[in-house]
């Protein structure tokens, strides 16, 4: 068995999605179910007996070591973490106590957990904690994509959060021979996304004849990755990755958001056009800029590629297609995403 933690939010139920249909090794998955976390994302796996969820948080020390004792899993894979950038300027303290605080409490106990180990339970032990390219800080337009030896220069407070908690993951490896490995990706994008990142509140806004937000110039430029190309990533990195080491994910996909806004456009008005026959992109407003808005990302993938022969299955062009596909024939699920408190944030984040 593996522990998967915060796998029933976008990324994480994604990844126990395509892990059961590839493997037949049971998931235990303990999600706290915030916001963002949504069990209808599983539902495909009510009946199933190699899914066993268990809804928790992962600064619950005794919690932590019940599951771990009693369910004895061969690795532990760390979703589990507040993302939202927005949120974490409005509110940063959710993002310390998950990101860093929780990562410290989720690492005591699996440091007790291994250390009881032995033999060959203990040899094949990992831990992989799921981070992001966000860490890295900001490039300029011609600069290098980020490599795993890139400074870390997080600028807010959601990637500080996580730069702390990748710290401390590695600070574990180091002092204490956990056999740690830290993914860090590129923004990722696909179904089940909750709809306050681009792509799903473009695809949503669109449809509900809202306004399409750009934030500032629009030329924000980000690396994009199919949310299933990062669970296949992920699934390879537990299966060969090297103890103590870090493997950036990413789609080599960079576009700017004005683009990415455009393209899905473009594709609703083939897919579902609107009613009065004009385009989708009539709904593009620019409103004002995010404090501290970081200019562009982007993902050096070689490593993974040439250590662990893993490399992106999905284009752009085909993973936005799915992607927009998916939305379209999940309407119900997009509704029930969107309850009182979703309608008050995108209206507070976006009134200018």
């Amino acid at each position: 068995m593996i522990l998967v933690t915060g796998g029933a939010g976008f990324i994480g139920a994604n990844f126990v999605l395509d892990w059961l249909a590839a493997h037949d090794e049971p998931v235990l998955n303990l999600d706290k179910l915030t916001y963002a976390g949504n069990l209808e994302n599983l539902a495909s796996l009510a009946n199933d007996k190699r899914h066993v969820f268990v809804q928790g948080d992962i600064g619950d020390r005794a919690l932590m070591d019940a599951l771990l004792t009693k369910h004895q899993p061969r690795a532990v894979v760390n979703f589990a973490a507040e993302s939202h950038v927005d949120r974490s300027i409005h509110g940063p303290e959710d993002f310390i106590q998950t990101n860093i605080v929780g990562t410290f409490h989720l690492l005591e106990a699996v440091r007790g957990y291994f250390g009881k180990l032995e033999g060959a339970a203990k040899t094949n032990f990992r831990f992989l904690h799921v981070s992001t390219d966000e860490v890295y800080g900001s490039l300029a337009p011609n600069e290098p994509c980020f490599t795993e030896k890139h400074q870390y220069e997080p600028n807010s407070p959601y990637s500080a959060s996580k730069a702390a908690s990748d710290h401390l993951v590695r600070a574990y490896h180091h002092t204490y021979g956990l056999p740690v490995l830290t993914t860090n990706c590129s923004n990722n994008y696909g179904p089940y996304h909750f709809p306050e990142k681009l792509i799903p509140l473009m695809i949503v806004n669109a449809l509900a004849g809202k306004n399409l937000p750009i934030y500032g110039d629009g030329q924000q430029i980000r690396d994009w990755l199919y949310v299933k190309d990062h669970a296949s990533a992920i699934r390879r990195v537990l299966e060969a990755g090297k103890p103590g080491e870090t493997y950036n994910v990413g789609g080599w996909n960079e576009k700017p958001n004005v683009e990415i806004v455009n393209t899905i456009c473009k594709l609703l008005n083939e897919l579902q056009p609107r009613a009065d026959g004009k385009s989708y992109a009539e709904q593009i407003t620019y409103v004002t800029d995010r404090a501290g808005h970081d200019r562009r990302y982007a993902i050096d993938a070689s490593k993974i590629e040439k250590e662990l022969g893993w490399k992106p299955a999905e284009t752009f062009e085909s993973g936005i297609q799915k992607t927009v596909a998916w939305y379209l024939s999940h309407a119900d699920w997009v509704a029930n995403v969107q309850n009182g408190s979703y309608r008050e944030w995108v209206n507070k984040q976006y009134a200018n």
